[in-house]
Protein backbone atom coordinates (compact mmCIF):
# COMPACT_ATOMS: atom_id res chain seq x y z
CA UNK A 1 0.00 0.00 0.00
CA UNK A 2 1.61 3.79 -1.27
CA UNK A 3 2.66 5.56 1.92
CA UNK A 4 0.78 9.22 2.27
CA UNK A 5 3.23 11.57 1.50
CA UNK A 6 2.10 13.28 4.71
CA UNK A 7 3.74 10.46 6.54
CA UNK A 8 7.13 10.26 4.60
CA UNK A 9 7.22 14.17 5.38
CA UNK A 10 6.67 13.07 9.27
CA UNK A 11 9.15 10.41 9.24
CA UNK A 12 11.61 12.65 7.50
CA UNK A 13 11.24 15.32 10.00
CA UNK A 14 12.48 13.25 12.55
CA UNK A 15 15.49 11.84 11.42
CA UNK A 16 17.76 14.81 13.00
CA UNK A 17 18.03 13.76 16.34
CA UNK A 18 20.04 15.55 19.53
CA UNK A 19 21.17 18.41 17.45
CA UNK A 20 22.76 16.19 15.04
CA UNK A 21 22.37 16.49 10.95
CA UNK A 22 20.62 13.66 9.61
CA UNK A 23 21.40 12.08 5.71
CA UNK A 24 18.16 10.71 4.44
CA UNK A 25 18.90 8.47 1.04
CA UNK A 26 16.35 7.95 -2.00
CA UNK A 27 17.22 4.80 -4.09
CA UNK A 28 15.89 3.21 -6.98
CA UNK A 29 16.28 2.50 -10.44
CA UNK A 30 16.85 5.58 -13.50
CA UNK A 31 12.61 7.12 -14.13
CA UNK A 32 11.83 5.82 -10.48
CA UNK A 33 11.03 9.08 -9.61
CA UNK A 34 14.01 9.92 -6.52
CA UNK A 35 14.50 13.39 -8.07
CA UNK A 36 10.79 14.25 -7.70
CA UNK A 37 10.38 13.10 -4.49
CA UNK A 38 13.77 14.24 -3.11
CA UNK A 39 12.61 17.72 -4.74
CA UNK A 40 9.37 17.74 -3.01
CA UNK A 41 10.52 16.77 0.60
CA UNK A 42 13.01 19.48 0.57
CA UNK A 43 10.87 22.05 -0.75
CA UNK A 44 7.97 21.39 1.91
CA UNK A 45 9.99 20.87 4.46
CA UNK A 46 12.01 24.43 4.01
CA UNK A 47 8.51 26.12 3.44
CA UNK A 48 8.95 29.52 2.71
CA UNK A 49 12.78 29.98 1.64
CA UNK A 50 13.93 28.00 4.30
CA UNK A 51 17.04 26.45 4.82
CA UNK A 52 16.22 23.62 7.08
CA UNK A 53 16.43 20.74 4.44
CA UNK A 54 18.86 20.18 1.64
CA UNK A 55 18.77 18.20 -2.04
CA UNK A 56 22.19 16.54 -2.72
CA UNK A 57 22.21 14.43 -5.93
CA UNK A 58 24.24 11.76 -6.49
CA UNK A 59 24.82 12.62 -10.16
CA UNK A 60 27.15 15.23 -9.53
CA UNK A 61 29.64 12.61 -9.02
CA UNK A 62 29.16 11.10 -12.43
CA UNK A 63 32.66 10.86 -14.41
CA UNK A 64 32.83 13.58 -17.26
CA UNK A 65 32.58 12.40 -20.52
CA UNK A 66 36.32 13.17 -21.34
CA UNK A 67 37.15 10.72 -18.46
CA UNK A 68 34.50 8.00 -19.22
CA UNK A 69 36.34 8.13 -23.00
CA UNK A 70 39.60 7.66 -21.73
CA UNK A 71 38.47 4.64 -19.77
CA UNK A 72 36.72 3.22 -22.54
CA UNK A 73 33.52 3.79 -20.51
CA UNK A 74 31.34 6.16 -22.38
CA UNK A 75 29.07 3.88 -23.88
CA UNK A 76 28.14 2.75 -20.51
CA UNK A 77 27.41 5.96 -19.01
CA UNK A 78 25.10 5.72 -15.99
CA UNK A 79 26.71 2.21 -15.01
CA UNK A 80 27.99 1.47 -10.97
CA UNK A 81 31.94 2.26 -12.33
CA UNK A 82 31.44 5.42 -14.64
CA UNK A 83 30.62 7.61 -11.15
CA UNK A 84 33.52 8.53 -8.35
CA UNK A 85 32.27 6.43 -5.65
CA UNK A 86 34.72 7.00 -3.31
CA UNK A 87 34.22 10.55 -3.53
CA UNK A 88 30.23 10.63 -2.72
CA UNK A 89 30.68 8.62 0.67
CA UNK A 90 33.55 11.60 1.56
CA UNK A 91 31.12 13.78 0.77
CA UNK A 92 28.35 12.27 2.59
CA UNK A 93 30.31 11.74 5.59
CA UNK A 94 31.73 14.94 5.56
CA UNK A 95 27.82 16.07 5.63
CA UNK A 96 26.97 14.25 8.16
CA UNK A 97 30.11 15.21 10.61
CA UNK A 98 29.00 19.06 9.93
CA UNK A 99 32.98 19.03 11.03
CA UNK A 100 33.93 22.83 9.93
CA UNK A 101 30.45 24.29 10.79
CA UNK A 102 31.15 25.95 7.04
CA UNK A 103 28.77 25.77 4.02
CA UNK A 104 29.76 22.34 2.28
CA UNK A 105 29.88 22.71 -1.74
CA UNK A 106 28.36 19.62 -3.48
CA UNK A 107 28.64 18.78 -7.23
CA UNK A 108 25.32 19.37 -9.41
CA UNK A 109 24.82 17.49 -12.73
CA UNK A 110 23.98 19.42 -15.85
CA UNK A 111 21.33 17.41 -17.61
CA UNK A 112 21.50 19.56 -20.80
CA UNK A 113 25.12 19.31 -21.33
CA UNK A 114 25.22 15.67 -19.41
CA UNK A 115 28.26 17.22 -17.22
CA UNK A 116 28.89 17.32 -13.58
CA UNK A 117 29.48 20.70 -12.64
CA UNK A 118 31.64 21.57 -9.46
CA UNK A 119 30.56 23.50 -6.37
CA UNK A 120 26.75 24.11 -8.15
CA UNK A 121 24.89 22.58 -4.76
CA UNK A 122 25.31 24.30 -1.49
CA UNK A 123 24.44 23.06 1.79
CA UNK A 124 24.26 25.78 4.68
CA UNK A 125 25.47 24.53 8.26
CA UNK A 126 21.97 25.60 9.42
CA UNK A 127 20.46 22.28 7.13
CA UNK A 128 19.57 19.79 9.76
CA UNK A 129 18.67 17.03 6.70
CA UNK A 130 20.27 16.42 3.77
CA UNK A 131 18.44 14.54 1.05
CA UNK A 132 20.34 12.42 -1.50
CA UNK A 133 19.27 10.69 -3.94
CA UNK A 134 20.41 7.96 -6.55
CA UNK A 135 20.82 4.47 -8.13
CA UNK A 136 23.39 3.07 -6.45
CA UNK A 137 23.26 3.65 -2.80
CA UNK A 138 22.28 0.33 -1.97
CA UNK A 139 25.12 -1.39 -3.37
CA UNK A 140 27.40 -3.60 -1.92
CA UNK A 141 30.19 -3.63 -4.19
CA UNK A 142 33.72 -1.70 -4.10
CA UNK A 143 33.49 1.69 -3.21
CA UNK A 144 29.71 1.97 -3.18
CA UNK A 145 29.49 -0.24 0.54
CA UNK A 146 31.22 3.20 1.77
CA UNK A 147 28.09 4.62 1.39
CA UNK A 148 25.15 2.81 3.63
CA UNK A 149 27.16 3.75 6.47
CA UNK A 150 26.65 7.45 6.17
CA UNK A 151 22.80 7.81 5.78
CA UNK A 152 20.33 7.58 8.31
CA UNK A 153 17.48 5.77 6.60
CA UNK A 154 17.74 4.84 2.41
CA UNK A 155 13.66 5.09 0.90
CA UNK A 156 13.97 2.95 -2.34
CA UNK A 157 11.30 4.24 -5.26
CA UNK A 158 9.10 1.39 -6.86
CA UNK A 159 7.31 2.71 -10.25
CA UNK A 160 5.32 0.70 -12.60
CA UNK A 161 7.80 -1.10 -14.59
CA UNK A 162 5.49 0.41 -18.06
CA UNK A 163 5.83 3.59 -16.56
CA UNK A 164 9.16 4.05 -15.51
CA UNK A 165 10.55 3.04 -19.15
CA UNK A 166 7.52 5.68 -20.69
CA UNK A 167 9.07 8.28 -17.93
CA UNK A 168 12.93 7.62 -19.40
CA UNK A 169 12.47 7.58 -22.83
CA UNK A 170 10.51 11.11 -22.65
CA UNK A 171 13.33 12.36 -20.15
CA UNK A 172 15.71 10.81 -22.94
CA UNK A 173 14.21 12.48 -25.69
CA UNK A 174 13.34 15.63 -23.44
CA UNK A 175 17.23 16.43 -23.28
CA UNK A 176 18.12 15.53 -27.09
CA UNK A 177 17.76 11.77 -27.58
CA UNK A 178 15.56 10.94 -31.12
CA UNK A 179 12.90 8.87 -30.03
CA UNK A 180 14.58 5.41 -31.40
CA UNK A 181 18.06 6.31 -29.27
CA UNK A 182 15.73 7.05 -26.19
CA UNK A 183 14.22 3.61 -26.55
CA UNK A 184 17.83 1.89 -27.18
CA UNK A 185 19.40 3.92 -24.34
CA UNK A 186 16.64 2.84 -22.02
CA UNK A 187 16.10 -0.65 -22.35
CA UNK A 188 19.88 -0.98 -23.09
CA UNK A 189 22.12 0.26 -20.67
CA UNK A 190 19.07 1.77 -18.56
CA UNK A 191 17.60 -1.65 -18.31
CA UNK A 192 21.16 -3.21 -16.95
CA UNK A 193 21.43 -0.61 -14.45
CA UNK A 194 17.88 -1.06 -13.31
CA UNK A 195 17.71 -4.76 -12.89
CA UNK A 196 21.19 -4.25 -10.65
CA UNK A 197 19.58 -2.07 -8.64
CA UNK A 198 15.95 -3.27 -8.10
CA UNK A 199 17.97 -6.25 -6.38
CA UNK A 200 19.16 -3.80 -3.83
CA UNK A 201 15.22 -3.21 -2.87
CA UNK A 202 15.22 -5.60 0.08
CA UNK A 203 18.24 -3.40 1.75
CA UNK A 204 15.97 -0.49 1.60
CA UNK A 205 14.51 0.85 5.38
CA UNK A 206 11.70 1.71 3.39
CA UNK A 207 9.85 0.76 -0.07
CA UNK A 208 7.93 4.15 -1.48
CA UNK A 209 5.63 3.65 -4.41
CA UNK A 210 5.92 6.08 -6.76
CA UNK A 211 3.46 6.99 -9.40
Amino acid sequence: MPVPFDDLLARARRLPRGGRRAVLGIAGSPGSGKSTLAARLVRELNGAGGTWAAHVPMDGFHLADVELDRLGRRGRKGAPDTFDAAGYAALLRRLREEGDGETVYAPGFERELEQPLAGAVPVPPQARLVVTEGNYLLLGTGAWARVRDHLDEVWFCRLDEGERLRRLVARHEEFGKAHADAVAWALGTDQRNAALVAATEDRADLVVVTG
